[in-house]
């Protein structure tokens, strides 16, 4: 960072040093309010994408439209028996949308979006805390007042970071044997599932997931096999 400083302080025209390191994150370490809600947004913007296409797949699943629920069902089966071209269609897909979006395509560079680093919302405390010494510098009550907006923030991260870790405690506590009844339960449905995906083939197994579109489907599969079941042992 020194080096970069000093090699930028003598260009024309001159860069100051603390623009400088705001650039190259220094004292990224300290605690900010508004970088943790940048990356909190941020964050936020990459997973409402994986949910538009969760909803995007639900909706013809759900026969809302049945033209597009018809044609849905084809690809599908069409990707089963041929998954060969499952990585084609989707980097042809890719390619497609990058293509379509090139005419909204961002007329300023990247670093002219304020709303990216939360500049253009962040409170004056906020960046007066962020631009603050190490040690604090200022008052016993602004500090007191910052700690405890940092503790209800942290709090918050708590229980959700608590919420993953008893999911994934749960996870492995289905083979621990510390619930016997759960870890028997789950070994026997293991054994049964690795028989059914030993003598079903894999791609069959995903043909019958997709095709299972309402409780009705399911109830009237289990009525199919158990009326198959009744004829062939009679």
């Amino acid at each position: 960072m020194n080096v970069v400083a000093s090699r930028l302080g003598r260009a024309e025209p001159p860069l100051g040093r603390d623009v400088v390191e705001y650039m190259l994150d220094h004292d990224s370490h300290m605690w900010s309010m508004r970088k943790s809600k940048a990356n909190f947004f941020r964050l936020t913007n990459i997973l409402a994408w994986f949910v538009a296409m969760s909803r995007f797949l639900e909706s013809p699943r759900n026969w809302h439209k049945p033209v597009h629920s018809a044609l849905f069902m084809i690809v599908f089966v069409i990707f089963v028996l041929v998954p060969e071209l499952i990585m084609p269609c989707v980097l042809l897909a890719m390619a497609s949308v990058g293509l379509w979006r090139y005419r909204s395509r961002p007329r300023h560079p990247p670093h002219m979006d304020t709303r990216l680093s939360y500049a253009d919302a962040v409170h004056p405390d906020e960046l007066d805390e962020e631009f603050d010494s190490f040690p604090s510098s200022r008052s016993a009550e602004i500090v007191r007042i910052r700690y405890n907006r940092l503790r209800s923030v942290a709090g918050r991260i708590q229980s959700v970071v608590g919420d993953m870790a008893t999911q994934g405690e749960r996870f492995q506590a289905l083979l621990s044997w510390r619930d016997p009844r759960a870890t028997f339960l789950f070994v026997m449905i293991c054994f049964i599932a690795t028989c059914g995906f030993y003598l079903v083939p894999f791609k069959w197994v995903v043909a019958l997931i997709g095709s299972l579109n309402s409780v009705f489907t399911v109830v009237l599969l289990c009525v199919c096999v158990k009326t198959f079941f009744f004829f062939w042992g009679s």
